[in-house]
């Protein structure tokens, strides 16, 4: 095991936990001075402190690793490339900042976005689209975000859900009958059958739940368990949606929502119970999803969150794509990067999904950075229900980091040794490193191309030299 030098992220959790040196020092039975070494990186975290340290707070021993930075890291490289590029700025001072100045790292890709933003808005205004406003980040490019800065998991929502669902017995086959008679008797809702278009909707003044006739049990479950979030954990809901988001935004609403749904999911799906049976089938998403009568997204969305403290699943991020490459979901608890501009990777196992409808298909992904992923991915179609009527299809992509793949039935039979058998892909053509690849789809930034009219090569876009 090499030096781990993390001041900066233990600094910052102790201070988190609003707690002085001297008080951290006695939980960790080391002397305050020691400590002070320790958070200004005069030295290293040994094993026993580390191992203290992850007792004493619940956290993973890799919330002090070198990988807790490569979200953070991915995130510069993409915003700042431009900049980077510029600046002669090597990739080991980025990860060096990234390091040991996660909060000055964070200060600086703020300031990147922000630059990003206005950049657009003033193109917009130049070209005379959006009455000068530009192209903003969304509402729910934002509630995305909020999701994966907490790494996809809400420790207050999912225990209260937890305890909501032993309560009123939530158990596999018996999930709309407890669901109901809390709406019933908690809340004096009754449940009707609709028609229309809509899939749901909640009349507050009839106190009436009116849930489509299309919808599947378990999806009559989810929103049914959605409405209960709103009207028994509403201040709730308020008060985390308030952490990121002013009171009265858009962003808090959807927020809002958005927690909301995290709660039903953590309410049909409790945490313990579905962690062992997780473990119990090795992530068969498909065993799994016969056993508690949901679809296929809904349990893959569930298995990203399982990281409670002490009683941790595999980190797994999850991905919803569609066939052009847009990304409607993306979630992780690893330190996987999801682009935020030019695109995801073609050679990603997500897209060969789409030709094989209903197939799991597995991949194992090797980041630029060498970091490798097991991946797996299966395409999913929804329908309106009338012959002729469009439908929506998506590609579900659930992922984790090599090293946990073992705990996975998709990484049976599978050499995950050998790193010559992974698939190189990359967070997308525009910030991506792989100047060889042939499927590059747009010229690598900051990079002067090669072009001669006499000779051609079957990468497509091939460079001239070292970075400008």
């Amino acid at each position: 095991m090499g030096k781990i030098y993390a001041g900066a992220r233990l600094r910052r959790l102790r201070e988190e936990r609003r707690m002085s040196q001297a008080e951290l020092a006695r939980v960790l039975a080391i002397s305050p001075s020691y400590l002070n070494q320790m958070e200004h990186d005069s030295r290293p975290l040994t094993v026993p402190v580390l191992l203290k340290l992850t007792e004493a707070f619940g956290v993973d021993p890799g919330f002090f690793s070198e990988r807790d930075t490569s979200r953070l890291l991915a995130d510069l490289r993409e915003t700042l490339s431009g900049e980077i590029a510029e600046a002669r700025v090597s990739p080991n001072d980025l990860a060096e900042l990234a390091s040991r100045m996660p909060e000055v790292a964070q200060v600086l890709l703020d300031l990147g976005r922000r630059n990003q933003r206005l950049s657009e808005r003033l193109a917009g205004a130049a070209d005379g689209r959006s009455g000068g406003q530009g192209v903003a980040s969304s509402p729910h490019e934002e509630i995305r975000d909020f999701f994966y800065r907490r790494q996809n998991y809400l420790h207050e929502t999912d225990l209260a859900a937890e305890h909501l669902a032993g309560e009123i017995g939530i158990r596999p086959g018996e999930v709309v009958r407890a669901l109901t008679a809390r709406l019933a008797d908690g809340h004096g809702v009754r449940l009707a059958a609709t028609t229309g278009d809509r899939l749901h909707h909640y009349d507050e003044a009839a106190r009436t739940l009116h849930l489509s006739a299309r919808l599947r049990p378990g999806q009559r479950a989810f929103r049914m368990a959605i409405q209960l979030a709103l009207l028994a954990y509403g201040d709730e809901l308020d008060r985390h949606a308030a952490e990121d988001f002013p009171a009265g935004s858009p962003t808090h609403a959807l927020a809002r929502i958005g927690i909301a749904n995290y709660f039903a999911a953590a309410l049909i799906l409790p945490y313990t119970a579905f962690h062992t049976a997780a473990e119990e089938f090795r992530y068969d998403i498909e065993r799994l999803t016969d056993r508690y009568g949901l679809g296929y997204e809904t349990v893959c969305h569930r298995l990203s969150t399982l990281q409670r403290p002490r009683l941790r699943g595999v980190p797994f991020s999850f991905v919803r794509v569609d066939r052009a490459g847009n990304m409607s979901k993306r979630q992780s608890a690893t330190g996987f990067h999801f682009s935020r501009a030019g695109g995801t990777c073609p050679l990603w196992n997500v897209y060969e999904a789409f030709a094989a409808p209903g197939r799991i298909h597995v991949q194992i992904a090797e980041m630029p950075d060498g970091q490798r992923y097991l991946w797996t991915a299966r395409a999913v179609t929804r329908h309106r229900g009338g012959w002729g009527e469009p439908g929506k299809t998506f590609a579900i992509g659930l992922g984790c980091e090599i090293r946990h793949a073992q705990r996975v039935v998709y990484s049976d039979g599978l050499d995950l040794a050998n790193a010559s058998a992974a698939t190189p892909i990359g967070m997308g053509c525009r910030v991506c490193e792989r100047l060889e690849c042939p499927q590059r789809a747009v010229p690598p930034l900051g990079r002067a191309l090669r072009i001669d009219q006499n000779s051609s090569t079957f990468v497509p876009y091939p460079v001239a030299g070292p970075p400008m």
